[in-house]
């Protein structure tokens, strides 16, 4: 009697890929997106403009799909690793992350408006992209104060979601 190989169950995951699996044209521009996306976040360690947390997250993805060393630089590194390990783990941010950000966005955003802009449509335009980035910050999730921060583990290269 003839056996049919085992089927896997259709609503099975499937195996992660790795980034080796790709095309080279692919995990080369992952890898660009990447950079480009840690340089937008270390910028925005220095203008509070931009937000350093989702381009982080972002460079963290695409290194996921194109350079698994790249992606245990930033998850092991000592500032970018438990901002990336809490949110891959908890799906939120530390606490006091989301707060020292809202507070440093509408300072730097107000103190633009009010000493920096002569005109009214740039300051309705500044005020207008501060109002959007302080929405966007308010509805990410920040981990509980008691759950314990994520330590980074030997070999971990999990796919980011």
């Amino acid at each position: 009697m003839d056996r049919q190989p085992a089927q896997p169950p259709q609503d099975a995951p499937p195996p992660p890929r790795r980034p080796s699996d790709r095309p080279a044209p692919v995990r080369w521009l992952f890898l660009g997106l990447g950079w480009l996306f840690v340089a937008l976040g270390l910028l925005g360690l220095a203008l509070p403009v931009l937000p350093t947390t989702p381009f982080l997250l972002l460079a963290a993805a695409c290194f996921a799909r194109s350079s698994e060393r790249f992606l245990d630089a930033l998850l092991h590194h000592r500032i970018t690793g438990p901002l990336l390990r809490s949110w891959r783990q908890h799906r939120a941010l530390p606490p006091g992350v989301k707060t020292r950000a809202i507070a440093l966005v509408v300072l730097t955003i107000s103190a633009s408006v009010v000493f920096g802009l002569d005109s009214t449509w740039p300051r309705v335009g500044l005020s207008a992209v501060g109002a959007g980035l302080v929405i966007f910050l308010a509805r990410l999730p920040v981990r509980a104060a008691d759950e314990p921060a994520p330590q980074p583990s030997e070999g971990s290269t999990q796919t980011l979601r």
